[in-house]
């Protein structure tokens, strides 16, 4: 009774996880299954024309793809009317899967450009926010001949903004752990987080230290550099773990600032960050041999290394130009600039 149950339970346990399957392999199926049943139709009909079964899958194949190589051909009429049939059911299959199969790529492609496609990479940066800033961002980080692979992330864009680029788009709310673990965030290498545009600047400093807060909850390693435009929530961003803030409104304000008094002092400055741009710019750590040096004899010496040495960073604070004497210690670090 338990067999004959189970042997009952079976048809409808196979036609449940066929009608589960993908389309595409469900007409593959089919289509495989007409071609096979009328191969060994065919050869058993017709020995003498198709000695093997292989000869009659081979004659169903190029039958039911319509492209008739024509060397096998059934002699009979039952085998003429089975190359009929054949055309009028297994046709229809080849020609549904190769459809099912290219609306599927289609539709995968739109996927990756409207960013609903899983970033399967590693040892990235995701980019969060686009905007003026996100974009400039991306396009120096994609310019660069040996860049590594960029998420962004955004919740406005309907597609990817960038789609000849080296940049993979994942379209939600930063703040959710779906969307996150959409774009590896587990595996990056770095993030960055910029403020967003459509909100004030109370609204968007609030909004990003909550997405730091959710980045840094699922990745507490991950190193984040966080723009915010008010001063007040500097700490709270430093609360929320951020390892970098950037304050673009103070740097806006200094530019203006500058240019009533010295034309010629914000070109300067524009031109040191165009070097930033250019990659001359960089921190690097005190070598073993400066440790305990002076200041001034490390510049010289580094001088004729084609290095300029503008200042360190000790900790927190940062130190331009500092004055003679200055000893650098051990977790110093160099801002220098080299040709």
């Amino acid at each position: 009774m338990l067999f004959s149950r189970g042997v009952y339970k079976m048809p409808h346990y196979l036609y449940s996880y066929f009608t589960r399957l993908p389309l595409v392999f469900r007409i593959l199926i089919m289509a495989l299954m007409t071609i096979i049943l009328f191969g060994g139709f065919v050869h058993l009909l017709e020995p003498n024309s198709f000695p093997t079964w292989f000869d009659g899958i081979w004659w169903a194949v190029i039958t039911a793809s319509t492209v008739g190589y024509g060397d096998f051909v059934p002699h009979s009429v039952v085998g003429r009317l089975a190359g009929i049939v054949l055309v009028l059911t297994g046709a229809g299959f080849i020609a549904s899967y190769f459809v099912a199969l290219s609306t599927a790529a289609v539709a995968k492609q739109n996927d990756y450009i409207q960013g609903n496609f899983q970033f399967k990479d590693h040892d990235h940066i995701i980019v969060i926010g686009w905007n003026a800033r996100s974009r400039e961002i991306l396009k120096t980080i994609c310019s660069y001949v040996n860049s590594v692979p960029v998420t962004l992330i955004d919740e406005t864009l309907e597609e990817n903004p960038l789609p000849h680029q080296n940049l993979h788009f994942v379209k939600g709310n930063p703040q959710r752990d779906d969307v996150l673990m959409k774009a590896s965030v587990m595996d990056a290498r770095q993030l960055i987080i910029t403020a967003d545009q459509n909100k004030d600047e109370h609204q968007a400093d609030m909004h990003s230290i909550l997405t730091l807060i959710a980045v840094k909850g699922m990745n507490p390693s991950l190193p984040c550099i966080v723009e915010i435009l008010t001063t007040e929530q500097m700490k709270n961003a430093k609360r929320a773990g951020a390892d970098e803030i950037v304050q673009t409104n103070l740097l806006t304000s200094f530019v203006m600032i500058s240019s009533l008094s010295s034309r010629e002092m914000v070109t300067a400055f524009l031109s040191l960050l165009r070097q930033i741009d250019q990659r001359r710019l960089g921190i690097e750590p005190v070598l073993t041999d400066h440790i305990g040096a002076n200041f001034r004899d490390v510049s010289i010496s580094l001088m004729n290394e084609d290095i300029l040495i503008l200042g360190i960073k000790r900790g927190e604070e940062m130190i331009v130009h500092p004055p003679h004497p200055f000893s650098l210690q051990s977790e110093d670090m160099l801002i220098t600039i080299k040709n």
